[in-house]
């Protein structure tokens, strides 16, 4: 597959998701076979007024290419400028969001906002286009609501503005994440428009993963919240694809290896102070359908330090041999 004139090994993607996809994450889900990865979303406005936090969010590694840059914003001069503020990380790519259903993201006009102004979205593709000579990328949504489901619009206004590929999440704003996806949206999106699709919503193992290419001939598939305590999902998925194999789900102490491995490597990044905090809600992801779980995620809630957790995987192996 590939996207602009860059190629990409494998058919399943780590979808964007603020507040999770940081840089040990990234690493991790490509370590397992993600074939690309996307960044935290990026304040547009907020990288042109030289914020450090925005700038640390797009920090890349080799370890996790190929990857792209998410920006986030509605003016499309300001989003071009950012774009090649950006490059100074050099990303394989630029993303453009414009699905996001975070009140804060829309009441500014920005993310699945977008969708109610299509030409707006073109201008804004065109402009990241003529800045940056990389390929660009849209996330989009079914469209706001049920009165204006317009997604095949917007994704043919955005490939004729330039756009190297466009991933479709399956719902319109006003759904958030609950109703099932409905995929019928990413097939006529597919026989629209000529560049790749990649399609999004309620991937959450190989079958159904498999069931989305098949439905709808998207080009690859986009797992968001299917990963979280889970980034064996991206090997199962390429096996199942690749070979017709089904990789059994991992035992309790390959859970709390890739555990720790996980959140040493946060500690890595953010220091011991920040990282154990961010990684409260990583353990409780890990600890689904675990015996014990509820309490050990109430455990997982003080966490302050990698030692406090290292004993807390102890205990889980011990119930969960």
């Amino acid at each position: 597959m590939k996207i602009g004139n860059r190629t990409i090994k494998g058919r399943v993607f780590l979808a964007p998701m603020a507040g999770v996809t940081d840089r040990p994450f990234r690493e991790l889900c490509a370590s397992f076979g993600a074939g690309c990865v996307v960044t935290e979303m990026v304040s547009a406005k907020a990288l042109t007024f030289s914020d450090r936090k925005s700038d640390a969010l797009m920090e890349l590694s080799e370890n996790e290419r190929p990857a792209a840059i998410q920006l986030f914003g509605d003016d499309p001069e300001t989003m071009a400028q950012a774009a090649k503020l950006a490059l100074l990380h050099r990303p394989d790519f630029i993303d453009l969001n414009m699905g996001c259903p975070a009140p804060k993201i829309t009441n500014n006009g920005s993310g699945s906002a977008l969708m109610k102004n299509p030409e707006l979205c073109g201008r804004i593709v065109s402009a990241v286009k003529a800045a940056v000579d990389l390929p660009v990328t849209v996330k989009i949504r079914k469209g706001w609501d049920s009165q204006s489901i317009n997604a095949v619009e917007v994704a043919r206004i955005c490939a004729a503005s330039g756009a190297d590929a466009v991933a479709v999440h399956a719902r319109t704003r006003e759904q958030m994440y609950s109703p099932p996806a409905d995929w019928n949206i990413i097939r006529e999106i597919k026989q629209a428009v000529s560049i790749p699709v990649i399609g999004n919503g309620d991937v959450t193992d190989a079958p159904s993963a498999a069931r989305m290419l098949e439905r709808t001939g998207c080009d690859a598939v986009m797992v968001g919240r299917g990963a979280l305590g889970n980034p064996w999902i991206f090997s199962q998925i390429n096996a199942y694809l690749e070979h017709g194999v089904t990789i059994p789900e991992p035992g309790t102490s390959e859970r709390m290896r890739v555990l720790l491995r996980h959140i040493h490597a946060l500690c890595e990044q953010k220091g011991e102070f920040l990282g154990m905090r961010e990684a409260r809600k990583h353990v409780g992801w890990y600890l689904k359908g675990m015996r014990g779980a509820a309490g050990y995620r109430r455990e997982a809630c003080a966490l302050e330090t990698y030692e406090q957790l290292e004993r807390l995987t102890q205990s889980i192996l011990l119930e969960n041999p």
